[in-house]
């Protein structure tokens, strides 16, 4: 995707996904004419029934429009989806349905493949949300949403002015903030805090190698270590990231 008020998708899971959630923002399908695999054709099919117009092109016309060979055939123009949610807005309907907040907070996250590979952890663990500064991130764009495999369309981005004051907001909230580091005391796993059982829990994870600003650290509530016992020091943020949300899922289901 780009700034710009119509937008690209590309692939097969991200437009499947926009199919299924805002069909009416799909202004064209732009598909590869040399693809006639049954996949391509169910793509196409769902889309002449939602009543969209679907253009044969060619390869490297879908290349210029995606800026990439790695759409699979298939580009749409999209229009961009409205903001559905304010963070406040968003964790008041989810106490209403009587769910404990699950959120992943992103400290200074750029690479869009990295984001795209956390929204779709996200989406599988059943976050609420992904959260990220404004002057610290990326935002979503074609790549991220290729990546997400239509995780960018279901799960919110909220993308906040001052991270740390978010933060405080929602331990006003009873919502645990629990930050990552290598250099904490505690592992994940002597963290019983990680379950959130009370007012939910919000896992702060820092990119790949600068961890968390100190700012963020400070403000988190703890902050716990993911072992590791191999040669590597870190991990990629989207794998600590599914570690995270997924141990809070068991800790709940204990």
């Amino acid at each position: 995707m780009t700034d710009s008020p119509r937008k690209v998708l590309y692939g097969f899971h991200a437009l499947s996904t926009r199919l299924k959630i805002a069909p009416e923002t799909i202004e064209l399908v732009l598909f590869d004419a040399s693809r006639r695999d049954a996949r391509m054709k169910g793509l196409l099919a769902r889309a002449t029934d939602a009543g969209l117009k679907v253009v044969e092109t060619e390869p490297l016309q879908l290349d210029r429009l995606a800026r990439t060979d790695r759409h699979q055939g298939v580009v749409a123009k999209v229009e961009p989806l409205k903001q559905q949610h304010s963070l406040d807005d968003l964790l008041d309907e989810v106490s209403a349905r009587g769910e404990k907040p699950l959120l992943l907070v992103l400290d200074g996250v750029t690479d869009p493949h990295n984001l795209g590979a956390c929204l779709r952890v996200a989406d599988g663990a059943g976050a609420h949300a992904v959260i990220a500064p404004r002057d610290q991130a990326v935002g979503l764009n074609a790549t991220v949403a290729k990546v997400a495999s239509g995780a960018s369309e279901s799960v919110p981005y909220l993308m906040v002015t001052n991270l740390a004051r978010t933060l405080n907001e929602l331990k006003e909230r009873d919502i645990v903030c629990v930050g990552t580091s290598d250099q904490a005391e505690g592992s994940i796993y002597q963290c019983d805090a990680v379950s959130g059982q009370g007012g939910g829990v919000a896992w702060v994870l820092g990119a790949e190698g600068k961890g968390l600003r100190q700012l963020t650290q400070k403000t988190c509530d703890r902050l716990v270590s993911i072992p590791m016992r191999g040669a590597v020091e870190s991990l990629n943020v989207s794998v600590a990231a599914g570690i995270c949300l997924y141990e809070t899922l068991r800790q709940r289901e204990l």
